[in-house]
Parts: C-alpha cells; sequence; structure tokens
C-alpha cells in the first residue's frame, strides 16, 4: 500500500495519497513531482487549500553501532522504511590516522640539536579535559539519524516520534552509578544528545530496549506479528532494523495499559494499527567501507604524506573535479548504448585519458565514462541512497 508524500504550495508537510491520485495531480498540473535527499518522490500542490487536517504520523528510530533502522507509520498503513549504514568505524578510524599525522608534523617541527629543555613544543591553547564529551565517531553516526529524520519531517507532517534507548555496558566498578543515571558512557550520552536535538522537530516517547514489560521493543513487535532476523545484521533487507523502526513507531498507536475486568485484571495493549509492505531504502553517507576496507571520499588533505626530496606532496583528495562536476554529484551515464545511474568517486585527466569514475551507493565503481556521456542528476548532498 504505497503513499505519495505531499506538500502543499508553501512547503507544509499534508496527508500522503494514492500514486494515482498524485500522478493525475501532476498531469492536470495541480502539483509538481519532485525527490527529497532521502530519494522519496512527493509531489507539491500549485494552488492553496481551503483545509488542511491531517492524521498522526510517527516515525521510530532504532539505533545502533553499525545499522540503524528508520520506520514511517501512520494508523493505516507503514509508509516507508529506512536502512541507515552508519559512518562509525569509518570516521573512528580517520580520527586515528588524523592523530597520528598530527603528531608527525609536530615532531619535524621541533630542533633536535637543542637541549629538551628550550625546544619548541607547542603549549596547550585550550582545557579539552571535559565530561560529557561526545566522540566524533558517535556523533557522526546521530547525526546521521537526525539528518533523516529532519528530511522526513519535511514532506511527512511527524506527529511524535519515538526512540530506542539502550543501555551501555560498564565497568563492574561504575554500574551502581550508570543505573543512578550518574555514570558517564558515550553510547548514552549520544542518544540523549539526539533526543535532544530530534525534540526541536516532534515531541518524542522513549521505549528502553531492556524493557521486559508490554512496552518493550520485542513485546511490541511480537504483539504486531512482526519477525527479525538476527542471524546476520549486517544485510540491508527490512527484517534487520527497519522492523524494528517500525514497531516504535507502532508504539505512539499501540500501548501496554492496566485493566480491570469482572473476575481478573492485569496489563494488556490497547490500540490498533495497521502494518503493511511499504518502500524500502538504504541510506549511508559516500566512501561507505566494503568487506572491511574503505574506499574514496576524500577531502582536501595537504598533509596526507611526508615531502618527497624535492619538496613536494602527492595530491590526496579534493571534490572539484576539471569538468564541472563534484565527487559525490549522481549523476546518469551511457556507455555501449546502457544507461547507469550512481555517484562520481573520481576522475583522470591526462593528456590521452580524460574520464569520470561512477560507483554505487556502496562506493563500489560502475565504470569509467567520458565526460561527454555523463550528465547530472543533483548536486552532492552528503547522502547516498539505494
Amino acid at each position: 500500500m504505497n503513499r505519495v508524500p505531499v506538500v502543499s504550495k508553501e512547503g507544509k508537510p499534508l496527508m500522503p495519497t494514492k500514486p494515482s491520485r498524485a500522478r493525475r495531480w501532476v498531469k492536470e498540473s495541480k502539483a509538481v513531482g519532485k525527490w527529497s535527499d532521502l530519494g522519496v518522490y512527493y509531489v507539491q500542490l500549485t494552488s492553496p487549500l481551503s483545509a488542511e487536517e491531517v492524521q498522526p504520523i510517527t516515525v521510530g528510530v532504532d539505533p545502533g553501532k553499525s545499522y540503524s533502522g528508520v520506520g514511517v507509520q501512520s494508523a493505516k498503513c507503514t509508509l516507508l522504511q529506512l536502512h541507515l549504514i552508519l559512518p562509525f568505524g569509518r570516521v573512528k578510524k580517520r580520527m586515528e590516522t588524523r592523530a597520528m599525522l598530527r603528531r608527525s608534523r609536530r615532531s619535524r617541527r621541533i630542533n633536535r640539536d637543542v637541549p629538551f629543555k628550550q625546544r619548541n613544543h607547542r603549549q596547550c591553547r585550550f582545557d579539552n579535559r571535559k565530561q560529557c564529551k561526545l566522540p566524533p565517531s558517535i556523533k557522526a553516526s546521530r547525526q546521521l539519524e537526525l539528518r533523516t529524520v529532519t528530511e522526513l519531517a519535511a514532506i511527512f507532517p511527524v506527529t511524535a516520534i519515538g526512540y530506542e534507548r539502550v543501555r551501555a555496558d560498564v565497568d563492574q566498578t561504575k554500574r551502581k552509578r550508570a543505573k543512578s543515571g550518574k555514570g558517564f558512557s558515550p553510547v548514552m550520552t549520544g542518544q540523549n544528545w539526539a533526543i535532544s536535538q530530534m525534540e526541536t522537530i516532534a515531541p518524542v516517547y522513549v521505549r528502553e530496549g531492556w524493557q521486559k514489560d508490554g512496552n518493550g521493543t520485542s513485546q511490541l513487535r511480537t504483539q504486531l506479528g512482526l519477525e527479525k532476523d538476527k542471524i546476520n545484521k549486517s544485510i540491508a533487507k527490512p527484517e534487520t532494523h527497519a522492523v524494528d523502526g517500525v514497531t516504535l513507531a507502532c508504539g505512539y498507536f499501540v500501548r501496554y495499559v492496566p485493566f480491570t475486568g469482572s473476575n481478573s485484571q492485569g496489563y494488556t495493549h490497547k490500540g490498533s494499527v495497521n502494518v503493511t509492505p511499504s518502500p524500502f531504502k538504504i541510506i549511508t553517507r559516500p566512501g561507505a567501507p566494503r568487506r572491511g576496507k574503505e574506499y574514496g571520499f576524500f577531502r582536501r588533505q595537504l598533509h596526507f604524506e611526508v615531502p618527497d626530496k624535492s619538496g613536494v606532496r602527492k595530491r590526496k583528495g579534493g571534490t572539484i573535479t576539471p569538468f564541472g562536476l563534484r565527487i559525490g554529484d549522481l549523476v546518469r551515464a551511457e556507455k555501449a548504448g546502457k544507461v547507469y545511474i550512481g555517484y562520481v568517486s573520481g576522475f583522470t585527466d591526462t593528456k590521452k585519458t580524460q574520464n569520470f569514475s561512477v560507483c554505487d551507493y556502496t562506493w563500489k565503481r560502475i565504470g569509467q565514462f567520458a565526460p561527454s556521456k555523463v550528465e547530472l542528476i543533483r548536486r552532492h548532498n552528503g547522502l547516498c541512497v539505494a
């Protein structure tokens, strides 16, 4: 049961409509078809409406370390499922490399011919020993989730956001402090930061991942009749992570509440929601790693290597190409009568050859194409969608 998002003339999200109705609106010039940064097709009306009544639509976010699941749900149908490939490992490795290169640059500035006390060591410019510091790797993952929710709220009238809070493992000596809320964990700090940022978009209701009552994600998923694949969670399919995002979104419509009958009392799930098949998309950042290796989206790095004997460093990174396109742009490329859709990942500019390298969302190269056979679809927006 697919639905097409609808946006008013002023840009306000309205209730999604049927694809047939959206096609009729576009054909009759009552609306204009557009694409969001998440690769979701929506229509924007060309004339104002007399009434703009909307029904509750919720977004569920199941955060993880390497992958996250997002679901968009209304009371009648499931609107969208997303599988996010998080940049946690990528950012962590790059931060370690940056620290190593910084140490090597500082060591080259030291004059070792003078005594140690007279050497020119750079003094500390500020105090970086602050509590509740959010590591860049965790912040990058939470920022990708926040970017996704922001893009969804631009085309769907989001009423609430469901977020699963996960308790991170801590040392035995800090376990009591963590339970009391006084312990420090980068994972939990990142979740609190994400929740505070999402509250600016819509009200956020939190589900605890370790809950054993009916309000837990696992219990609600069983109540809804949804199945999760726990064998290999790295596979990009709805049953790995997106199913939990849909479950969290359904938590707005179905709740575990107490009841009292004539001869019994206890707790039961109250409310109704209809989970249906929906479009599924994979979201990641450019340069996604494959088979444990990281591939090519590098910004300009002047001090990546030590200069050679001539004092010249190798060119490393850069997003500008001499052919008018940038690294990460979504393009349509043609070769041998076949048309490919992908992202610009590099270029070759020599006296004999001038080519673009085009990759898919996993940053695996599709092929090399002549600049005259490559057409721009959309400028680089920091996301790769499958």
